[in-house]
């Protein structure tokens, strides 16, 4: 056999009959790959071939039928732990937890896994090497030969947070679109949804206690075309909200792909619509809350919540009913760009400064966040905020997402708080892939999928201690110039595979990656994101109806123009 990473060959041996290619090309890439020669065969998955799942891997063996059961037309059946031609599941405790090894012989294909979750990782693995159709929801050639080279595979991310940040409060992101970006994730081995449910431009969940949050805080009159700069409108109504019954599906079908789905609750800015259904949860005294909508333009709302009494007891009400539907240990508070004008001006918020015996609007946002620190604490979960919650002092126990680039979590690291990497400049995938006109609607920095692959979550300055503080990173896709699935598609497919190969693979001993490498296998990666029916941005620039509107001929039919 010949030990290598799998980065080069494509994934089109069943082709060419039972000859295995000998370098699988794996996104991510695993730390350890071993393949035999071609000339050796390969082990062949037919009809009569069993799956044997062993105790704890059950859920995987129904997600093995469902999918690649499904791409290729093979039943997969159950089986009784003898014989040959079988696929066998099973846990392995002295493997990482997350963890897998994937062993195929010319009878047997073993998947063993250090939990469940490892199992799964695997299984997606053995999906790849399967091929691109392996990722089609029918079989394309019904009868077809399904072949996996002989080898061995060992592997185990570098990262126990993977994440992705999906904003379903600027533009609603229906139910069965969460479901399906799931899949994605999975399929890339990401682990963690954030969950960005409310902000000034919509309110995502229902809160059965005050039912306004969701009657009048999901919708908005208009929204603004493009990014801020727009002069441009949309003036169709938009909005949507998730039933509990919704969030109970999403939750449960994260689960059963080993993916933890983290809310977030942003509060205090960010915070308008939620002022817009309960104007007593705005800063009264200084702006007529009551005239307050929610807001239709993109940026930071100047209107923030009141640090009162009663605005803490309706966001203990709206967290109560949070933790009912989502069990993660983590739930976030946002903390974000909180305008402090209001508070300033605001006699009745000086006078809380002053009855707090704090030194200013910093130290009240502190205060904020200390709160539900403490009152997430309380109920067995963390809280986890925006770098903004640095200022004014971290409250303790606290973990920081660090989006205004390192330096946030440089601090909070060094300090002994747990910290995931996820720096505008790096993985903000609203902002452009390419500095040519025909961008959809170019905004932010140029990014594009070498500078994400490139990303490095652990800053080099960091000591041992902390950056053992670095439990994981994440992509963040906010949603303002993205209105519909093809948009998020767009912006966020190819990159979200680099950024996965950073979030699992490890650093190899140079700490410099390949990106010519990656993009290899990326070439067999982007007949899977076809199979998979994802709109993502192809290497050589947008297709034509993905470009810019006027761009190369006359605007997309019933697209507006941009600035």
């Amino acid at each position: 056999m010949t030990d290598s990473r799998p980065d080069t060959g494509t994934d089109t041996a069943h082709d060419r009959g039972t000859q295995a290619a000998p370098a699988p090309a794996l996104v991510p890439a695993p730390r350890r790959a071993a393949w035999a020669p071609s000339a050796r065969g390969a082990f062949v998955l037919g009809a009569g071939t069993r799956l044997d799942a062993h105790p704890g891997t059950e859920a995987v063996a129904r997600w093995l039928r469902s999918s690649v059961g499904a791409a290729t037309g093979l039943p997969l059946a159950p089986g009784d732990g003898e014989g040959d031609d079988r696929v066998v599941l099973a846990v392995d405790p002295g493997l990482p937890a997350e963890g897998y090894r994937i062993a195929v012989g010319e009878d047997t294909v073993r998947v063993d896994g250090g939990s469940a979750a490892g199992v799964f990782w695997g299984a997606q693995t053995l999906r790849q090497l399967l091929g691109p159709d392996a990722f089609r929801r029918a079989p394309v050639h019904p009868g077809r030969e399904w072949t996996l080279p002989l080898g061995t595979v060992e592997d185990a991310p570098r990262f126990g947070w993977r994440g992705l940040m999906l904003d379903v409060a600027r533009h609603f992101m229906p139910k069965d679109d969460v479901l399906r970006q799931l899949d994605l994730m999975a399929a890339h081995k990401l682990n963690v949804l954030h969950f960005h449910l409310t902000d000034d431009q919509g309110w995502r969940i229902e809160i059965r206690r005050h039912p306004r949050l969701t009657e009048v805080g999901s919708w908005r009159a208009r929204s603004k075309y493009g990014h801020r700069a727009s002069e441009l409108w949309d003036d169709t109504p938009h909005g949507g909200h998730y039933t509990q019954d919704d969030i109970r599906e999403i939750v449960a079908y994260a689960a059963e792909r080993h993916i933890t789905v983290v809310p977030e609750i942003d509060i205090p800015g960010h915070s308008q619509a939620a002022i817009a259904a309960y104007p007593e949860l705005g800063n009264a005294d200084v702006v007529d809350t009551s005239a307050l909508t929610v807001w239709d333009d993109w940026g930071v709302s100047r209107n923030v919540l009141a640090p009162t009494d009663h605005t803490l007891r309706f966001y203990e009400d709206v967290l109560e009913e949070v933790l009912a539907l989502f069990p993660s240990d983590f739930v976030h508070i946002g903390g974000d760009e909180c305008a402090k004008d209001q508070w300033r001006a605001s006699p009745a918020v000086q006078a809380r400064i002053a009855e707090l015996g704090l030194a200013g609007e910093d130290e009240l946002q502190a205060w904020f966040i200390r709160h539900f620190d403490r009152w997430l604490a309380e109920r067995g979960r963390r809280l986890i905020g925006w770098d903004e919650i640095l200022e004014g002092g971290l409250a303790p126990g606290a973990a920081v997402s660090s989006w205004r680039g390192y330096q946030g979590g440089v601090a909070a690291a060094e300090s002994g708080h747990d910290v995931v990497m996820c720096p505008e400049q790096q993985v903000y995938l609203d902002h452009r892939q390419a500095p040519g006109d025909d961008e959809p609607i170019p905004i932010g920095y140029v990014r594009t999928l070498e500078d994400v692959y490139r990303f490095e979550p652990v800053p080099p300055s960091l000591s041992a201690e902390a950056a053992a503080h670095v439990i994981g990173t994440q992509a963040n896709v906010w949603t303002e110039v993205m209105q519909n699935r093809s948009r998020v598609d767009y912006q966020t497919y190819p990159r979200l595979a680099a950024f996965a190969e950073v979030a699992w693979s490890e650093l190899p001993p140079s700490h410099e990656r390949v990106f010519a490498d990656f993009e290899r296998r990326m070439e067999s990666h982007y007949a899977r994101l076809d199979a998979l029916g994802v709109g993502y941005r192809p290497p050589a620039g947008p297709r034509p109806w993905q470009r810019r509107p006027g761009v190369g001929g006359r605007p997309i039919e019933g697209t507006p123009p941009v600035v």
